[in-house]
């Protein structure tokens, strides 16, 4: 079984994850969407909302999993027994970032690090971008799923 594990804080979920997630079903046979938790991260969302805005958003989706967990992502991938680490990549920037973790997990594990591209439309949403515009009291509804979308 070739299962993927999608770390993130998902603060909230975006369309750009979304895109990711749903590309990652057809590659793997099982897709863990895994929320982190880092007590040093001020959310807006909490982790029981975070993680019920995926659940939801893919409730009929049966090859996708929600969970959470604290430590190392290659730590969480043995536990869960998955062999591999999906991440979107929106620019040149995520690409610099996502390729020093990949490596360093590489050196401490055997997981391998898959990249998806993500979609030309979601390319410059951000979590960061959506909780700015939420503050601000914008729209964040072309952004979002639907699942965010009835709670903000």
């Amino acid at each position: 079984m070739r299962k993927a594990i999608f770390p993130g804080s998902f603060d909230p979920i975006t369309n750009g994850h979304f895109d990711i997630i749903k590309r990652g079903i057809s590659l793997f046979d099982e897709v863990i969407v895994a929320i982190g938790v880092n007590a040093e991260k001020k959310y807006m969302f909490t982790l029981e909302d975070r993680k019920r805005f995926i659940e939801d958003t893919f409730k009929d989706e049966p090859k996708v999993r929600v969970i959470t967990y604290t430590g190392l992502t290659i730590d969480l991938c043995k536990k869960e027994k998955a062999q591999f680490i999906l991440r979107g990549l929106r620019n040149p920037a995520d690409f610099e970032f996502e390729k020093a973790i990949a490596h360093t997990n590489r050196r401490l594990s055997k997981i391998e690090t898959v990249f998806l591209l993500t979609a030309a439309n979601t390319s410059y949403i951000s979590s960061s971008i959506v909780r700015d515009v939420l503050r601000n009291g914008g729209d964040a509804s072309p952004f979002v799923p639907d699942s965010v979308v009835c709670k903000i």
